[in-house]
């Protein structure tokens, strides 16, 4: 096995909240325990993927919320909310209501783009304003404005006998700010991110330069570099940023033949998208990685983009049930987990 660069200092994993549209209750139910479980077992950190008018989480912050209250320790983030489905202060609101509410645990992952298919639903979203909408990096400062709780406007004081208003976003969370991420898969996102200030998500999809060679762990790699040297020419400090990678990782240890023979037919599936760059912009994907957790962090000890990082959230598969995911993350944080050199943590 290759030698590891540094021990994993901080584990934590993704998941889509996928549910069944004659139930969902149940589905989100089965997320909540997910999360429980992965306290339990020590994880670092829980991530929520975004997703509108599909069969996932369309509201992470209301799920952070209820997990909030069912756990005391495990860091809770969203990788990633796009921000063009969002009003940056009513987001800015709900963040830091929550973030309160978990004692400082919340990460939120953001990106910045026109929203995914957004031609079937400008009408609703954006009525009266979807031709004049910014959709740039400049939503997401804004947004990152409101968090840190710099002024609104200068209207403030009391008003009449009771209502009494404040010139920024209410309620503030001190600390929130330093905990945003910013989703980036290509080099001109990693540098805005880290001359923002934003915390790095790097995941299973990279965009490569032009002329750049189609090898996704070293285009992750040159862009985990160019967001750190672009924090630093912007005077963050080293330890004020962070990365994170996530990569999608099935360990079988303790599965049962009918999972394993599940789990290869997944990534057998998916794998064929990952031989060659996809659409105009040459789009990249990462491939699974399938194995024992000895394996699987062999593996990982060989590419490029892990090996520039101290934290990960890896990725759940997006269609498996609920005991593969008791299964999977429970191999991750006993099997995975320790070959990375990572210790669980304590209990809160």
């Amino acid at each position: 096995m290759p030698a590891a660069p540094a021990p994993l200092r901080k584990l934590g994993f993704l998941t889509i909240g996928l549910f069944d549209p004659e139930a969902p209750a149940a589905g989100h139910e089965s997320t909540l325990q997910v999360i429980q479980l992965g306290e339990r077992l020590g994880f670092d950190s829980a991530w929520l993927r975004h997703r509108h008018l599909q069969f996932g989480i369309s509201s992470p912050v209301a799920v952070m919320a209820a997990a909030s209250q069912r756990t005391s320790r495990i860091e809770l983030g969203t990788a990633v909310t796009p921000l063009g489905w969002e009003n940056p202060l009513r987001l800015a609101e709900d963040l830091a209501t929550v973030d309160l509410l978990a004692g400082g645990r919340i990460n939120p992952g953001v990106s910045v783009g026109e929203p995914m298919t957004f031609d079937t639903v400008r009408h609703e979203l954006y009525p009266d304003s979807a031709d004049v909408e910014d959709f740039s990096h400049a939503r997401a400062e804004r947004f990152a404005r409101l968090v840190s709780g710099e002024p609104v406007r200068e209207f403030s004081g009391k008003q009449g006998v009771v209502e009494e208003f404040s010139n920024r976003v209410e309620p503030h969370s001190p600390g929130l700010r330093e905990r945003l991420w910013y989703g980036a898969a290509s080099k001109k996102s990693a540098i805005w991110a880290g001359s923002h200030g934003f915390n790095l998500l790097s995941s299973s999809v990279v965009f490569p330069e032009p002329g750049e060679e189609p090898d996704f762990a070293r285009i992750q790699q040159a862009q985990i570099r160019a967001y750190r040297d672009a924090a630093a020419a912007a005077g963050q400090p080293p330890g004020r940023t962070r990365v994170s990678q996530g990569l999608v990782v099935i360990p079988t240890d303790s599965a049962t033949p009918t999972q394993r023979e599940k789990y290869q037919r997944y990534v057998d599936e998916r794998t064929p998208r990952t031989a060659a760059p996809q659409g105009p912009r040459r789009m990249l994907f990462a491939r699974d990685l399938i194995g024992t957790g000895e394996q699987i962090a062999g593996q990982l000890y060989a590419h490029a983009g892990f090996q520039e990082v101290e934290e990960v959230a890896f990725a759940l598969p997006f269609s498996f049930d609920h005991d593969d995911y008791v299964q999977i993350l429970t191999d991750i944080a006993t099997k995975l987990g320790p070959a990375l050199g990572w210790s669980p943590a304590a209990a809160g």
